[in-house]
């Protein structure tokens, strides 16, 4: 007798219910076999409601099916769907992601009174000049000096830096942390960058080299910086 392949798998951790549905069957063969197992495994009306995290795989779901699977794990079961994990993702998150992803080059001055807005890292080549601002969804990478305003991970991101050859900027901003300008006068010699410090719990400006220590995840664009 062959034994019948198990597309639902059900595993408990501390934060509630994890729901692995495999992704090779039909959608609507799993959705048979998770509405039979949580029948069989009924839960009291005056239990506590449990999360559930559902895990895809390769599966992605459009609404009206993630409206199908909210509707059996939640109908009498306590249980309440938190969130679906998958590994597929649709093409306009995809480019969302590419275009947050990508570095902008743009050569020029950003002069009083203007703004230069950019999704993504921003590579400006060319100065920041006072009364000047430069906004970027990641990281800002200025080629010159920066004497203006300048905000990096405008969306929320707390691990973006701002990297400037020369740094006497009226104000930095990261995610929704806000520095005024450093209070000694920068060399000129070494490049500089600003970063969220998480224990001091403000923004440090310091010479660029720290980032090997304070951001493990450098880019390949970032070493080759830091390498000249």
């Amino acid at each position: 007798m062959v034994k019948k392949q198990q597309l639902i798998l059900i595993k408990g951790t501390r934060e509630g219910l994890t729901l692995f549905i495999d992704d090779t069957c039909s959608f609507e063969e799993a959705l048979a076999e998770l509405r039979e197992t949580l029948t069989s495994s009924q839960r009291q009306k005056d239990e506590p409601n449990v999360p559930v995290t559902v895990k895809l795989g390769n599966r992605y779901l459009h609404k009206e099916q993630l409206n199908k699977l909210e509707n059996i794990i939640e109908e009498g079961n306590n249980f309440t769907l938190q969130s679906c994990d998958s590994n597929l993702i649709t093409r306009e998150e995809a480019l969302t992601w590419l275009a947050n992803d990508e570095i902008k080059s743009i050569n020029r001055i950003v002069r009083s009174g203007q703004v230069l807005e950019v999704t993504g890292d921003l590579l400006l080549i060319g100065d920041v000049n006072p009364g000047g601002k430069v906004i970027s969804t990641g990281n800002v990478y200025i080629m010159g000096k920066l004497n203006g305003i300048a905000h990096a991970g405008s969306d929320g991101d707390y691990q973006a830096i701002i990297v400037a050859s020369y740094m006497k900027p009226s104000q930095l901003r990261i995610a929704d942390y806000i520095s005024r300008a450093p209070d000694y006068e920068p060399q000129g010699i070494y490049m500089e960058c600003g970063y969220i410090d998480e224990k001091q719990d403000k923004i440090m400006i310091d010479r660029l080299q720290v980032l090997t220590q304070k951001r493990k995840s450098l880019s390949g664009f970032e070493r080759r910086m830091l390498n000249g």
